[in-house]
């Protein structure tokens, strides 16, 4: 066995893309039982994704972040909105220099003529939506007092050197899997 062999025993390298729903949770689930089966130790994870489904990208969070496999995360474009909480499931996480990051507070459309009951129940939906995230963002990263003031009433948007600073990434590195090695898509 060569030396670069020995090296990656038990790692691969995977891409997943597209919005957070159903679907990425299935093929996510789906990729760990391969993983499983293939006896993979490391899995590096390049995510592409502007967000989705706030209960699925909790969902893809809690099951990454405890599986007996390392999860190692990577932004090398744009990974944002919920997608930022399925990135955080990574115990290392890294970002390309031109990456960028958005988190911003939850958001829904009323249906027209929505009576004041049914508006509660959206908002109530919302406001239990953003403390999950904001649980998560907090035992993650370190934004400052200024950043939560923006994250109340707007997008904020993160480079990845900012993101660096916030203890969202461990290194400003790109995706860069070794030659020779397999890229299996999520």
């Amino acid at each position: 066995m060569s030396q670069d062999q020995t090296t990656y025993e038990g790692h691969a390298w995977f891409t997943l893309s597209g919005d957070v729903n159903s679907d990425m949770v299935r093929r996510v689930f789906d990729a760990v039982a391969d993983m499983s089966e293939d006896r993979i130790t490391t899995a590096h994870i390049l995510i592409q994704s502007n967000g989705g489904y706030v209960s699925d990208g909790i969902c893809l969070y809690n099951y990454l972040s405890k599986l007996p496999i390392k999860i190692v995360t990577y932004n090398a474009g744009a990974v944002a909105s919920i997608a930022v909480i399925l990135f955080l499931a990574g115990a290392e996480r890294y970002a390309s220099d031109t990456a960028r990051f958005m988190v911003h507070k939850s958001h829904a459309s009323a249906p027209h003529g929505a009576r004041p009951d049914a508006l509660r129940i959206i908002v109530e939906g919302l406001q239990a939506d953003d403390a999950r995230t904001e649980q998560i963002l907090r035992s993650h990263v370190q934004l400052s007092d200024e950043h939560w003031r923006v994250h109340e009433y707007s997008d904020l948007h993160l480079t990845a050197a900012e993101a660096l600073k916030v203890d969202l990434v461990n290194g400003v590195e790109d995706f860069v899997p070794p030659a020779g090695q397999r890229i299996t898509n999520i």
